[in-house]
């Protein structure tokens, strides 16, 4: 099976490749080739910025693929691109959608593929549903092979996943635990939430990957292991056998005073989210996750220590958690 992913060095997409190249998929990578760190060794790069979309067309016009993948399709113009240049180039095109566009708040906690979708707080989530209603009116008019899949807060080894911090700098978080500064948990830190490891998440979505039946089906991937946000900082806090030192702040105050933060609070991490994965289990049966959250993140901590160069602290993202904190406790006081 001959497949392409447009990027594939992120954190979902290189555990993803990373899976296909052991099941001996015939993979290609159109990107930069920048992150060499990321790249698979055993993957055909196609070396090119999907920025210059002339070049990209120049570089794929002779290629024909049983499978393309999107990783990096964010808007309806990025979806519209795709269509036009792959809609007699593949015999499945999979987008990588986001769990963010179910409905908020959620009319039932636990979530199917058949949730209504509606995000009137996130620009990132209101695109990704109009990318997903553009593809599937292509799929309805035209017979558009789409297959969508919506990941949900899916860490890995480069990551420390959590809220109110830089994830790109993920040591910006340890640092303030380990020097017993204070961290923000959203709420009263009681919401439901579930972290999937990259690894597993990749297990369910090599499963689809050629399967006709996939075309014109949406699927969310995630784990059936479900945790407070108190439980995700504490366990953090466990590994490093240090308290966190834990203010609870309600995400409306956050969103007031950092909208870059606010926004993917109230538009995804603030509302309690189980998901219902009966669907990617019928699909792909073989598709089980065994990476626990606290195994995960031991596992990301551990790789963190021993590449110095990922462990960069975020200075602006503490000036930002500091000063929303410092309003809160003068509110408070008053």
């Amino acid at each position: 099976m001959k497949v392409l992913f447009i990027g594939g060095t992120g954190i979902i997409s290189a555990a993803v490749s990373e899976l296909c190249i052991k099941k001996g998929i015939d993979l290609y990578l159109f990107n930069r080739g920048l992150n060499t760190e990321f790249i698979n060794k055993n993957a055909k790069l196609i070396q090119g910025d999907i920025s210059n979309r002339e070049e990209m067309k120049s570089l794929l016009k002779d290629e024909t693929f049983d499978v393309v993948v999107d990783w990096l399709a964010f808007t309806p113009e990025d979806i519209k691109f795709d269509v036009e240049l792959f809609k007699n180039k593949t015999k499945q095109f999979v987008f990588i959608s986001s769990a963010s566009v179910y409905q908020k708040p959620l009319s039932n906690y636990l979530v199917t593929e058949k949730t209504p979708i509606s995000n009137p707080y996130w620009k990132y989530a209101r695109n990704k549903i109009a990318c997903e209603e553009l593809l599937i009116n292509e799929y309805n008019k035209e017979g558009f092979p789409v297959t969508i899949v919506r990941p949900s807060f899916t860490y890995g080894e480069t990551l420390i996943p959590a809220t109110i911090t830089n994830n790109k700098k993920p040591m910006t978080l340890i640092n303030r635990i380990k020097t017993g500064k204070k961290i923000i948990v959203h709420g009263d830190g009681s919401s439901l939430w579930v972290m999937t490891h990259n690894s597993d998440f990749a297990k369910g979505f090599v499963g689809l990957l050629g399967n006709e039946k996939t075309i014109g089906e949406i699927f969310h991937i995630t784990s059936d292991e479900v945790l407070t946000w108190n439980q995700i900082f504490m366990t953090i806090g466990k590994i490093l056998e240090v308290e966190p030192n834990i203010i609870h702040i309600p995400s409306d105050f956050i969103n007031t005073y950092a909208p870059q933060i606010g926004e993917g609070l109230l538009g995804d991490k603030a509302t309690s989210i189980v998901f219902d994965n009966s669907k990617i289990k019928s699909f792909v049966p073989e598709f089980n996750c065994t990476v626990k959250y606290e195994e995960g993140i031991r596992k990301s901590l551990n790789w963190l220590e021993v590449h110095p160069k990922y462990c960069e602290i975020d200075d602006e993202n503490n000036q930002i958690i500091d000063m929303i904190i410092a309003k809160y406790e003068t509110a408070f006081e008053q």
